[in-house]
């Protein structure tokens, strides 16, 4: 039941869904992998919206490179763990909302270890192909009232009008997707059911800067210099808390290239997932809707 300072949070909320629609709502349960431009947008906009059971997963630390971004990522962060900070902030927004951080990697061998049956739904928002191919797989063989949506390619994209949903076979224009087809084509497999994708149909952009990432002499991620064993002048970066075993689990150097994004395409990416979430916790048909936008209009 919602009650006190967390319902006058919510007021706005629930003046558009409803009491009922509200408390639906709160009693959902999230599973967020990945927390970077996108799953950081998502992971706030749906406590924002009232989801008040969520986890959130992802194994890195806040580099400066994800202040352009990332939600929880500022010149302060620098260096905390991404899950950490983040839910910090979250309960910032409710304190009475459960909140799991889990400084965790997803891949095959941890995928188990989630429990993704235990949720209403679960949201991809991993930029590394072959893990994200692998929950795709996963989570759609789970049971059918587990909502499943996946994250595309936001990067190298600069027009907001050009982000889209679609079932995932019907997703155009991104090579992420396509990638990830034609793996599945390859390894003679197929997602067990149809799942809904936030994509953008802008062509891809090229990069036109220097590439200043993990492993380049122009470097400013601490934990490459960490693991290179140059400690800055900020120790705080170095002695943050966290599971120091994953310091040396560096994804930037594990992909084929770094791109560059921007934060209003990333966080219309997240934003998008969680209207996906909302509508489909309150299921209104369209002339529900229209009565409430037009009941609703100056407010």
């Amino acid at each position: 039941m919602i009650s006190g300072i967390e319902r006058g949070t919510q007021r706005r909320t629930e003046l558009l869904l409803g009491k009922d629609n509200l408390d639906r709502i709160a009693e959902t349960r999230v599973l967020i992998f990945g927390l970077g431009g996108v799953g950081s947008w998502c992971a706030e906009s749906l406590v924002r919206s009232g989801i008040r059971k969520l986890t959130i997963v992802d194994s890195d630390r806040v580099c400066v490179t994800n202040c352009n971004r990332q939600l929880m990522a500022t010149t302060k962060t620098v260096g905390e763990v991404k899950v950490e900070a983040l839910r910090n902030r979250l309960l910032e927004i409710n304190p009475n909302a459960q909140i799991e951080a889990l400084q965790k990697i997803y891949e095959p061998a941890t995928a188990d270890s989630f429990h993704m049956e235990d949720y209403d739904f679960i949201i991809d928002a991993i930029d590394s192909l072959s893990e994200k191919a692998d929950l795709i797989l996963r989570a759609t063989s789970l049971p059918k009232h587990i909502t499943f949506i996946s994250s595309m390619g936001a990067a190298l994209r600069i027009d907001p009008f050009q982000v889209r949903k679609a079932e995932f076979w019907k997703v155009k224009g991104d090579p992420l997707a396509r990638a990830i087809r034609k793996k599945f084509k390859k390894q003679k497999v197929r997602p067990a059911r149809k799942f809904f994708c936030v994509y953008s149909e802008e062509k891809p952009m090229s990069n036109m800067g220097e590439n200043h990432s993990c492993g380049t002499s122009g470097c400013m991620c601490p934990k490459a210099k960490l693991l290179s064993g140059v400690r800055g002048t900020d120790t705080a970066v170095y002695d943050a808390p966290g599971d120091q075993s994953l310091v040396e689990h560096e994804w930037c150097t594990s992909k084929a290239q770094i791109n560059g994004s921007l934060c209003h395409i990333t966080a219309i990416f997240g934003m998008a997932i969680t209207g996906i979430v909302l509508n489909e916790i309150v299921k209104l048909d369209s002339d529900a809707k229209n009565v409430i936008n037009s009941a609703n209009i100056n407010n």
